[in-house]
């Protein structure tokens, strides 16, 4: 068994190789904080800060695999590849396709080599097939395969190179790895208050803008270039645009009445006339996992405070995955309601469900307000049924830019 200083010195090694081969890499994994985990890590792991380690599994590996591995775990990191982002989706699969994702990356950039087994088999998962896909994507794929072959056919993909640990201290999660281990004389994998992790994300934002901005825009690969860009643009303020959306359904209908004593000594005597404003709105809530009930809630009280403001509204609201459920109507009577609304989760993606459900309710809105991850599975829907705007929580990967109707990017 090697000394603690040589793995030290072979990853150090590994490092260095990268910062030569692949600046952004190299760069962002300098910042990763060797750390040794034999006691809870059976592989690897990253937090964003650091980078944990088995002693035994990094001797195992060869220079290039261990390059490698350092450009998986940086990866993880970039596309922030951890708890907040699978949201509620399920781990195991969340995983899988999270692996698919960077891997696919690391293999079309030849940035080092993925490790193999005994046989000379790739240990990690890999499928040229999704190339330039996002893990939301590869994950609703995963699960409706899953669903309907049962989720035993997961483990004939492959295994996860790395430990994949929801470090969330509220959390009751542990490790989502090719074995989960915890415990061990230090107690097992660190945990993070959410406010620690928002810091850890924020800082890792700023490195990866500083690492692009040294490297050189085309020297990266598209998906980060995309994310790059997202970063650096200037924001959208998305509560002001629901806002002008909302209010621009506002149609002012005016309904006769008995005429006006005023208009008698007029040549032509006019109706009364009666002001009748109302706001008729349809909202669907992603429940596939990245929308989270905290941004829900965000999002429904910036309804809320818009709806105050008028006297007449009806808000039809639900939820959906695969299906619409849990539908609801808000209007004056019940409007205190709107904020306690429960998101409830769900598994795949498919947007089609929600003109399915308006067509076969009867529903005909002013305006369908979409607040999505922005994956769906096939179809974005339906561009001809109603004027539709999609709210989108799209940080990652790339921008994403509906194909019809209106495009709102979600920032918090």
């Amino acid at each position: 068994m090697p000394t603690d200083a040589q793995i030290i010195d072979k990853l150090v090694t590994a490092r260095i190789a990268l910062l030569l081969k692949q600046p952004f890499f190299g760069n962002l994994a300098t910042r990763l904080k060797i750390v040794n985990a034999d006691d809870w890590c059976p592989t690897a792991a990253t937090d964003g800060k650091h980078f944990y380690y088995n002693t035994e599994f990094i001797d195992s590996l060869t220079p290039r695999e261990t390059e490698f591995l350092f450009g998986h775990e940086v990866l993880h990191c970039v596309f922030d590849h951890f708890q907040l982002r699978a949201g509620t989706r399920d781990p195991q699969i969340w995983n899988i396709a999270a692996d698919y994702a960077v891997n696919q990356i690391l293999v079309d950039n030849r940035i080092g080599e993925m490790p193999k087994d005994d046989k000379g088999k790739d240990k990690g998962f890999q499928d040229d097939k999704y190339r330039d896909i996002a893990s939301e994507e590869i994950y609703d794929e995963l699960y409706k395969k899953a669903k309907k072959n049962g989720k035993s056919m997961l483990d004939k993909l492959g295994k996860l190179l790395d430990e994949h640990i929801d470090w969330d201290k509220d959390s009751q999660g542990n490790i989502e790895g090719k074995d989960k281990k915890g415990g061990g004389k230090s107690g097992g994998a660190p945990k993070y208050t959410k406010e620690e992790l928002k810091k850890i994300k924020d800082e890792m934002k700023e490195a990866m803008i500083s690492a692009a901005q040294s490297t050189g825009a085309g020297n990266l690969p598209g998906a980060i270039q995309r994310m790059i860009q997202e970063l650096t643009e200037p924001k959208m303020n998305w509560r002001e645009i629901i806002q002008q959306q909302i209010v621009s359904t506002m149609k002012s209908d005016y309904t006769f009445m008995k005429p006006s004593r005023r208009s008698w000594h007029m040549d032509a005597i006019l109706p009364g006339m009666i002001n009748t404003d109302k706001i008729d709105i349809c909202l669907a809530l992603d429940a596939s996992g990245s929308i989270s009930e905290e941004m829900c809630r965000e999002f429904l009280s910036e309804v809320r405070g818009i709806m105050d403001q008028y006297r007449d509204f009806t808000i039809h609201l639900w939820s959906f995955d695969t299906a619409v459920f849990n539908p609801q109507i808000f209007t004056p009577d019940n409007a205190d309601e709107l904020e306690d609304y429960v998101l409830g989760s769900g598994g795949g993606t498919d947007f089609d469900c929600n003109w399915e459900f308006m067509k076969s309710e009867g529903i005909d809105p002013k305006k369908f307000i979409m607040f999505t991850d922005g994956w769906p599975f096939d179809s974005w829907g339906d561009p001809d049924y109603c004027d539709t705007v999609f709210l989108i929580n799209n940080k990652y990967e790339r921008n994403i830019e509906a194909p019809f109707g209106l495009t709102v990017p979600y920032e918090n």
